[in-house]
């Protein structure tokens, strides 16, 4: 089977590198190849800083507070890329598209499969399909981890299950008026 790396695996990629950024570039090959990408990326000396500015660029496109905001960022991503549709065979897996020059470092390539992945996603799922967790609007709540909605009916809020149960039991003690205290832990 073969996965379109420029979907909603690249938006889920771009969301791995934000909210849990490798500490060098084996750990950010090692995140690729786990999203599927398996082609060969030519070395540059600055990849990981290089990734590291490629995934906060996206970070602001999630953060953009508007969608005609964050269709511009990511416009501007997008002609950053200077990327375009090619044909490739390599590595056993059949023709496929790429968008990218051959022999790129690892941030062009990423610059160019996470900007045009996002585009995708939010032109086909909804402009709104890309946000933060839920459960950190919350005062005092630490998380903010990148959401990417992949779900059917469009209602992702929480990055997991453990945020999601978070944020129910505060709802649950909100509506009923109870507390920790007094409870033997």
């Amino acid at each position: 089977m073969q996965l379109n790396p420029y979907g909603e695996y690249a938006v889920l990629l771009a969301a791995s590198l934000a909210n849990d950024f490798p500490s060098d570039r084996t750990g950010i090959l090692a995140r690729v190849r786990e999203f599927g990408m398996t082609m060969d990326f030519t070395p540059g000396q600055q990849d990981h800083l290089l990734v590291r500015r490629v995934i906060e660029g996206w970070v602001a496109v999630v953060d953009a507070p508007s969608r005609e905001e964050r269709a511009a960022l990511l416009n501007a991503q997008m002609a950053a890329a200077a990327a375009y549709p090619r044909l490739t065979d390599h590595n056993g897996e059949g023709w496929h598209l790429h968008y990218r020059d051959e022999n790129q470092t690892l941030a062009h390539v990423l610059r160019a499969v996470i900007s045009v992945g996002t585009a995708l996603h939010l032109t086909t799922r909804g402009m709104t399909r890309l946000g933060r967790c839920a459960a950190g609007t919350t005062p005092g709540d630490p998380c903010s981890a990148v959401v990417v909605d992949v779900t059917r009916n469009g209602r992702q809020q929480y990055c997991s299950v453990r945020c999601a149960n978070r944020a129910a039991v505060r709802r649950h003690r909100a509506r009923t008026g109870s507390t920790l205290s007094g409870r033997a832990g």
